[in-house]
């Protein structure tokens, strides 16, 4: 079994703060609710008895919804970090420890002793990452994916905002904590949004350079660009993510581009690679350079993507558009 403490003061590794909108850390303050909460998480059934103190997150998706929800302090780990934590949660982030800048192994996730492993990506529990589900669970150790990457069951349809809101309701139940503050804030940060209406359409440009990577019909990226009045190109295809050839993208011709940036695989790179190759140096948003650059972590599920659609639509309103 896991041994319990009491936090103890960890090793300091602060964090870096950025500078994309979010809203406000909720207050935790206590939730009514029922002694114990069961979810059905990916089709594995979860109990919480008590709501955890000791939580490891992987993915900046599971790290920014504790830290929205005003529980940095449960956290005791980071992993897989996708880019610097907003401003508007830096100080709920100071003192956190960074346990690896990709996938963790098993040992150091249980070295932080935790009693919830709270990830952005089903694929973190496998036997070379963070462990199985139910080898984390013999230990004591409960595991949570955000519901928008399960992948093995309960695999999501479309999404829209209405998941959204609801992952971050089972997430405050699950640590006892109210919501109503966090969701008020997008729900009023959403509401503010005016969409364009041009009938602009638009790549969502996330990686690779034979055959791009892109954001397909039913993820966030098809939310974002579809909230902001933008078409994407690719929304005829039934995934979140997907790999569409330079032929596809030259014909569609699309009128911006959104690049994702990532210190893996920077926008400034995609930028210099669309410039320089003769295929696409003539598409009608790189000879105008209208490209609309988003962190990485804007580009899945969770407390950014509001946030993420007004980036969009106050960036393209310095673009050379007609």
């Amino acid at each position: 079994m896991i041994r319990r403490f009491a936090l103890a003061t960890l090793p300091v590794l602060v964090l870096l703060t950025g500078c994309t909108v979010a809203a406000a850390p909720a207050a935790p303050a206590a939730s009514p609710g029922p002694t114990a909460v069961e979810v059905s998480n990916c089709g594995t059934p979860v109990t919480f008895d008590a709501a955890p103190q000791r939580v490891v997150t992987i993915k900046s998706t599971s790290t920014e919804m504790l830290l929205a929800l005003g529980l940095g302090e449960r956290i005791v780990g980071t992993a897989f970090q996708d880019g610097p934590v907003p401003s508007q949660w830096a100080d709920g982030a100071k003192g956190v420890p960074a346990i690896s800048d990709f996938m963790p192994s098993e040992e150091a996730v249980l070295d932080l002793e935790p009693d919830l492993v709270y990830s952005g990506w089903e694929s973190a529990f496998a036997a070379d990452a963070a462990g199985e589900r139910s080898e984390l669970a013999s230990l004591g150790v409960a595991s949570y994916v955000q519901p928008a990457a399960c992948r093995s069951a309960q695999v999501p349809g479309k999404l829209d905002f209405d998941e959204i809101f609801r992952e971050i309701g089972e997430v405050a139940s699950i640590f006892r904590v109210s919501d109503a503050d966090l969701i008020a804030q997008q729900k009023q940060q959403l509401g503010a949004i005016t969409s364009d209406d041009r009938g602009l359409t638009a790549l969502w440009y996330s990686s690779g350079t034979d055959t791009p990577y892109v954001g397909a019909g039913i993820g966030a990226p098809e939310l974002v660009l579809e909230t902001a009045g933008l078409t994407n190109i690719a929304a005829d295809i039934d995934q979140t993510w997907t790999s569409l050839g330079w032929e596809s993208i030259v014909a569609a011709d699309p009128d911006v581009i959104v690049l994702i940036d990532a210190d893996w695989n920077t926008a400034q790179s995609k930028i210099d690679m669309l410039e320089s190759n003769p295929a696409t140096a003539n598409l009608t948003a790189v000879k105008h350079k209208r490209y609309i650059v988003l962190p990485f972590a804007s580009s899945e599920a969770g407390v950014r993507t509001v946030s993420a659609v007004a980036d969009v639509l106050a960036q393209l309103k310095n673009l050379d558009l007609p």
